[in-house]
């Protein structure tokens, strides 16, 4: 469904660009994402050209979300609609597919990512969704939200490509920054547990085993057995520490830290992680870069490992926000 949704975005993407020039001009474009890690890509790409709206904020889990009226009010006052794709969003997907049919509505990661770079799962999604967790696949988006900004709004096409240029070598930057930080921590500890399934793509790029609790989706069932077999993973890979996720209950990470008690592995938590949603807007942790940004520094300072300075490339970003390079 996402790919047709793509191409009747960028249909009705080229069909607005061809409106007055006066009324595109005069205002920046009002854009909705879905998510804060799709919101935050096209904010930085548009720059002063798009106003964007951003539907799902801090601890908001996108898998069990459900649009309220004041959300399709949102949808429909907005010029364009961006969102992921691959099932995230759970049952707001009919309500973006009947808004594709009058206004356009991008499904960025189906649109950007090659199908060779997915991770399959034998789930309900069969496609893993959460691309973002690897920064280099989640760069890829932005020379498609590039394109639909600057169609829509062609006198601020220079600018938005600069932008586009500017911002994926930034993430690029933080891939290998991330990449490297992870090294870091020794191999025998070189296990991320979590309360689901988010970080496939992050373990698969940065060279880190991934264990969660839940599946892919937070709307299954965590049991018993469940709660035990991971327990046995940690306590057979002396892994030191466990983390929490700022968009799901922490109960069945505290479930595993006791059952791991109770066989003699002391593990503490090592932090909450930014999954499914970013921190708080307005902070550091409330951009995408500095969602892997927390995220990584959580799980090498508890799992054993060191953080290296931050590259030049991102030195802007870090002033921004008053974090030290080191």
């Amino acid at each position: 469904m996402t790919r047709q949704l793509m191409a009747a975005g960028l249909s009705m993407v080229l069909a607005f660009a061809a409106a007055p020039a006066m009324a595109q001009q005069s205002t920046p474009l009002k854009a909705v994402a879905t998510t804060g890690m799709v919101g935050d890509v096209v904010g930085q790409v548009g720059g002063e050209c798009v106003d964007v709206t951003t539907l799902m904020g801090p601890g908001v889990d996108p898998h069990l979300y459900q649009a309220s009226a004041r959300d399709v009010a949102t949808f429909q006052q907005a010029e364009m609609i961006f969102y992921s794709g691959y099932s995230l969003e759970g049952q707001l997907g009919d309500v973006l597919e009947r808004f594709a049919e009058t206004k356009p509505t991008i499904a960025v990661a189906p649109s950007s990512i090659d199908t060779e770079n997915l991770i399959t799962v034998q789930d309900v999604y069969g496609i893993d969704p959460h691309l973002w967790m690897d920064a280099s696949l989640w760069s890829q988006i932005v020379p498609t939200v590039a394109e639909a900004l600057s169609e829509a709004r062609p006198d601020c096409e220079s600018r938005i490509q600069e932008n586009a240029s500017r911002y994926s070598a930034q993430l690029e930057a933080l891939h290998q920054w991330v990449k490297e930080s992870i090294a870091s921590i020794p191999e025998q500890q070189r296990i991320l547990v979590t309360a689901h399934d988010a970080f496939n793509y992050f373990g698969r790029a940065y060279d880190i085993e991934v264990a969660g609790i839940q599946g892919i989706s937070t709307s299954t069932e965590t049991g018993v057995a469940d709660i035990r077999e991971m327990a046995q993973v940690v306590v057979d890979r002396e892994v030191p520490s466990v983390f929490i996720e700022s968009t799901i209950n922490p109960r069945t990470v505290q479930a595993v830290i006791e059952a791991a008690r109770e066989k003699g592995q002391e593990v503490s938590i090592g932090g909450q992680l930014y999954s499914d949603a970013m921190g708080e807007a307005g902070t550091a942790d409330g951009t995408y870069i500095g969602m892997l940004y927390r995220n990584t520094r959580h799980i090498v300072e508890a799992l054993g490992g060191e953080t290296p300075v931050l590259p030049e490339a991102l030195d802007a970003w870090a002033a921004h926000w008053d974090i030290a390079s080191s």
